[in-house]
């Protein structure tokens, strides 16, 4: 299952069922799981695990040394769960010693072409990322997530679950689960309401989201009167509790 014409370091732990094409390196302290294809041209440096059933596609750059200017060579690594379809031109890198050593992609997950996930980033699952979104280093994507085409996210900052995002948004502070931000610099403009349907939410639950976003947006008195409120909604709707306890965790500040 790998092309004569494919370099494999004699080191790298490849699953006898692993599809390797034409003109791939993959270097040493790499693994890769059983049922993962890997198309033509695909450069995967370690250390660098990849699980099961993932799908990479031709130039895509897997593994490489992260773009920080203090990383002096550590052995860092870079860890790919199930099932993800990493497409044209992706850029994974390894994590650095200041961010935990390790940035990490969950299972279920749709990279789309030209993506860029930075150094120390944790990405969930069940997330896509559109084409060119780019993640500086130290971001959390929550599961869920859709981040779309051409949105850049600043280091240090959390993408709650659920949360959606429209094309070339640019975001400098943490987005909280189940909102919807566009533009550039990001605001909210609302709840992802057809994401919250698709994936079965309550009608209930997403009145009570709706009401507590427009608490925590649109409401005219203060932010500490608006969070008496929706504490209110929170004790009757797991998933308004959900959001403020993001809330209160937030420590770059929230898109309002």
């Amino acid at each position: 299952m790998i092309h004569p014409q494919a370099i494999v370091d004699p080191s790298a732990k490849i699953a006898e069922d692993v599809s390797i094409g034409p003109f791939c390196v993959i270097g040493a302290d790499v693994e890769i799981g059983a049922g993962t294809t890997v198309a033509s041209h695909v450069v995967i440096n370690g250390p660098t695990k990849i699980g099961r059933d993932n799908e990479i596609f031709q130039f895509a750059s897997i593994g490489e040394k992260p773009q920080d200017l203090k990383f002096d060579n550590e052995p860092t690594e870079l860890i790919v769960g199930d099932r993800n379809r990493i497409r044209e031109y992706v850029t994974l890198h390894r994590g650095t010693p200041t961010g935990g050593n390790v940035t990490r992609i969950g299972n279920d997950n749709l990279l789309m072409a030209n993506v860029h996930v930075a150094h120390d980033c944790i990405v969930g699952n069940n997330v896509i990322l559109a084409n060119a979104t780019a993640l500086a280093g130290h971001v959390v994507v929550d599961d869920h997530v859709i981040l779309g085409g051409y949105t850049t996210v600043h280091q240090f900052t959390r993408i709650g679950a659920h949360a959606f995002t429209g094309f070339s948004t640019a975001i400098d502070r943490d987005v909280l689960p189940f909102f919807t931000v566009a533009g550039n610099r990001a605001r909210a403009i609302g709840i992802n309401k057809e994401g919250l349907k698709r994936r079965g939410f309550s009608a209930e639950s997403i009145r009570a989201l709706q009401e507590a976003f427009k608490l925590l947006i649109k409401s005219t008195c203060s932010l500490k009167v608006a969070l008496e409120k929706a504490e209110e909604l929170a004790d009757k709707d797991r998933n308004v509790r959900m959001m403020l306890d993001f809330l209160d965790a937030s420590e770059r500040g929230w898109i309002r």
